[in-house]
């Protein structure tokens, strides 16, 4: 038994398929949605989606959105979405740093929410990228 998935963003679709199991970055926590699970409206935190299929696992990686969960489809609306493929481990590492000298410097002009988001973003990049590595060997 299967679950079908759709991952979008407004820079279109990400991913449709069938899977058996699917992890998603919810605000609350990471949640595990099996085939069949409760209907379920929440929002996602930056972090990587996982899709299980019967080829191994596809990793995409989120800045936030909505996941919504009916017992026959998951569906993803992000607000952007990337393969973990297109992931840059050096980019997230310099926006990462970035954000923190944000933080450091809170001189005047710095929107301190603003800053903590990206760096709340940044840091969910670098790990995503991380996961991918042990996805790549």
């Amino acid at each position: 038994m299967t679950i079908h998935v759709n991952i979008v963003s407004a820079e279109g679709e990400i991913y449709a398929g069938d899977a058996d199991m699917v992890f998603a970055p919810a605000k609350m926590g990471e949640i595990g949605i099996a085939p069949r699970h409760a209907p379920l409206l929440t929002q996602l935190k930056p972090g990587s989606v996982r899709v299980q299929t019967g080829d191994g696992e596809k990793v995409f990686y989120v800045t936030g959105g909505v996941l919504e969960i009916q017992p026959h489809l998951v569906t993803v609306l992000a607000d952007s979405a990337l393969h973990a493929d297109q992931l840059d481990e050096s980019e997230a590492l310099a926006a990462r740093d970035r954000a923190r000298e944000l933080l450091v410097g809170k001189g005047e002009g710095v929107d301190l929410a603003a800053a903590q988001a990206a760096l709340v973003e940044a840091e969910a990049r670098y790990r995503a990228s991380q996961q991918l590595k042990g996805h790549r060997g």
